[in-house]
């Protein structure tokens, strides 16, 4: 997811989440391709996502505790687990490329330890983006045995990919490559960064969003409110969830937002202070905002995503696709 987060005060000095958002990421520049089956979305825009009249499943990062985080070999197995949103995080490389990374650096899910502004795509797409991954761990960590790392090498050409896969698969994607591998699938898109770096993330990004004919099928964020909002000029068409200052102002002092960023990420608790609680879902559905709860590594099984659509969660940005997938079908059936 991952996720950088933030605090906020209440008018009773008690600590919330400010951490309201989602997240959240071959040997050549050339796209990938795979043989890998590629089910369909329920929905291929955001109001027929919402229109399903049932919760919905995000799969968090390309489901980062379960596949390399942020390769299109995640997105895919996400895919074929059955969620109906896929969910990333973008950045710009030093070439304007945009790719999905969660990280401004490459330190947590490469072998290497560089910064992506300073990289240019190819250079960034030679990179094993699955180096990190170890099955004895949730999403990324070192200091485990070598044999722990499944996917450590096949970017590389070191060891053979999966079946139906390619070492590109378990490169740095670009944008463009997911959004063009599931085109009927809904994207949930956090830009990175601040301020008027982050502004420059948003004007690439509206345009490729404009050029990918995907205004209608994406849910763009940003912590930074400015960001949103200049995102929000840019592309007045596009679904939104709000920063944090929005979030924090409606939470604490019920000031509304606005329709067009309706789609409400939070986490269900922070530092022990619960944020996603009864009286918050009555409110926020009472004023027709929709939901999506991001359980931040917490509850990350299908009795803790089960729980949080009992609870009354829209929608859950799941790190284990599958078990959101099989929480979701138990919660229907109930």
């Amino acid at each position: 997811m991952k996720i950088k987060q933030k605090l906020f005060r209440g008018a009773t000095g008690v600590l919330l989440a400010s951490a309201l958002l989602l997240s959240a990421c071959g040997s050549s520049s050339k796209s990938s391709t795979t043989s890998t089956t590629v089910s369909k979305s329920p929905a291929s825009t955001v109001d027929g996502i919402l229109g399903l009249g049932r919760p919905v499943v995000l799969g968090h990062a390309a489901g980062e505790n379960v596949a390399p985080h942020s390769t299109m070999y995640g997105f895919a197995e996400s895919v074929k687990a059955g969620v109906d949103v896929l969910d990333l995080d973008i950045q710009r490389t030093k070439d304007g490329v945009l790719v999905v990374q969660h990280d401004d650096n490459t330190k947590r899910t490469t072998e290497s330890d560089l910064k992506i502004s300073d990289l240019t795509y190819d250079q960034l797409h030679q990179l094993d983006n699955g180096y990190w991954f170890a099955a004895s761990c949730a999403n990324t960590c070192t200091g485990k045995p070598d044999s722990d790392y499944i996917f450590r090498g096949i970017r590389t050409g070191k060891v053979a990919p999966p079946a139906g896969y390619t070492a590109d698969d378990f490169a740095v994607p670009k944008f463009a490559e997911v959004a063009e591998r599931w085109p009927d699938y809904v994207i949930n898109i956090e830009i990175k960064g601040k301020g008027a770096d982050a502004f420059i993330t948003a004007e690439l990004l509206a345009k490729e969003i404009a050029q990918l004919n995907r205004t209608k099928s994406v849910v763009v964020t940003s912590f930074d409110d400015t960001v949103v909002e200049k995102f929000h000029a840019l592309a007045p068409d596009v679904a939104m969830s709000p920063g944090l200052d929005a979030l924090t102002k409606y939470v604490l002092g019920n000031i509304p937002i606005p329709m067009w960023e309706k789609i409400l990420q939070v986490p269900p608790v922070y530092e022990g202070t619960p944020v996603f609680t009864p009286d918050y879902v009555q409110k926020t559905k009472a004023a027709g905002y929709v939901n999506w709860i991001w359980p931040n590594g917490d509850g990350e099984d299908e009795a803790g995503y089960l729980a949080l659509f009992q609870q009354g969660a829209n929608g859950i940005n799941a790190s284990n696709p599958a078990a959101g997938v099989a929480a979701l079908h138990q919660y229907m059936t109930k």
